[in-house]
């Protein structure tokens, strides 16, 4: 307990000096949190980067260039040991706001408030952050900007919100049974839709873990939705007739504390393009998907579900760079 309470100070006080540095000063701040041979993983084109200051270069301070003053504002965060290997990890996910006044990743600024949903993962070895991950929802900041460069989504196009309960930011020690009551129940949803119904899913089986107004709020160019019953409709059912042969590939990290929990993958799944999903033509092309889920639970279900997918590195594995159809697009 006292080991986790220290990894969250030291993820803390990273972000408090990371939020206060100008952009110059980002690799400056980086290092002095990160231990060595520190390792970076964030969704394409940052992909996967050795060491402090190439991460703070291609990462963080073209963003703090483009949107500023930059503002962690966090919904959820929690920490705990990995499932998997014991290692001790701390996730917050929120979303990043600021002006957007200069552009980011090719696409053109708007001069207005921008929110980058965001889910980031730092395992803390020690008092330092040995490695980190980076999910964020740039379809979501090109969506904001006028752009689509994606087909029309299946779910509900929204900036999706915290949890409904405003608890998620677990600053304070949590009881360890309600820890493991939480991972517990993540686990055997994920063994009934991998072993049991092969990504498909049946709503009886759904619906063992699942309230039945479960909320699963996808990424831009998917969407989210409400209810056992409508997620069938509005993403699972698109997202298996679409795609073939899919295999489930693990995950890096599997933890929980309190009500919360989560995972995520590199990637968790590898596929054929199939029939055809997120718009594109049928093809029996191979490409994967990098996820990450974090759930919140309620009683004995799961009542709310975060989902982020890396689609960019999903769809160039397919031949189709969305960062340069965006840039090629004007609102």
């Amino acid at each position: 307990m006292r080991e986790i309470q220290t990894a969250k100070t030291v993820v803390r006080r990273f972000f408090d000096e990371f939020e206060a540095a100008s952009p110059d000063d980002l690799a400056t701040v980086l290092g002095r949190h990160a231990g060595p041979g520190y390792r970076f993983r964030g969704v394409h084109p940052f992909n996967e980067i050795a060491g402090v200051r190439e991460t703070a270069s291609r990462v963080w301070s073209p963003l703090r260039h483009a949107v500023a003053p930059l503002q962690r504002r966090q919904n959820i965060f929690m920490a705990g040991p990995n499932r998997l290997d014991g290692s001790l990890w701390v996730t917050s996910m929120g979303k990043f706001m600021g002006l957007f006044d200069r552009p980011w990743l090719g696409i053109p600024p708007t001069g207005k408030i921008v929110l980058l949903p965001y889910c980031e993962f730092h395992r803390v070895d020690g008092e330092r952050i040995a490695e980190s991950a980076f999910f964020c929802d740039i379809v979501s900041v090109m969506k904001q900007a006028g752009l689509n460069p994606l087909p029309m989504q299946t779910g509900a196009e929204i900036v999706n919100p915290g949890p409904r309960t405003q608890d998620g930011l677990l600053y304070e020690a949590q009881a360890e049974h309600e820890s493991r009551k939480t991972l517990d129940l993540i686990m055997a949803m994920c063994d009934d839709l991998v072993e049991k119904d092969g990504f498909q899913s049946s709503n009886s089986s759904l619906a063992n873990t699942w309230h039945d107004d479960m909320i699963w709020f996808g990424p831009a160019g998917i969407g989210s939705t409400c209810t056992i019953e409508r997620y069938q409709v509005q993403h699972q059912g698109p997202f298996r007739a679409g795609l073939d042969n899919i295999e489930f590939n693990g995950h890096v990290l599997e933890h929980a504390e309190g009500h919360y929990g989560g995972w995520f993958g590199w990637p968790n799944l590898i596929m054929n393009q199939g029939a055809g999903f997120m718009g594109l033509p049928a093809s029996e092309r191979k490409t994967e998907m990098r996820v990450v889920d974090i759930y919140r639970r309620e009683g004995g279900k799961l009542a709310e579900n975060w989902v982020f997918i890396d689609l960019l590195h999903y769809m160039m594995r397919l031949g189709v760079d969305v960062l340069a159809r965006s840039a090629s697009m004007r609102p």
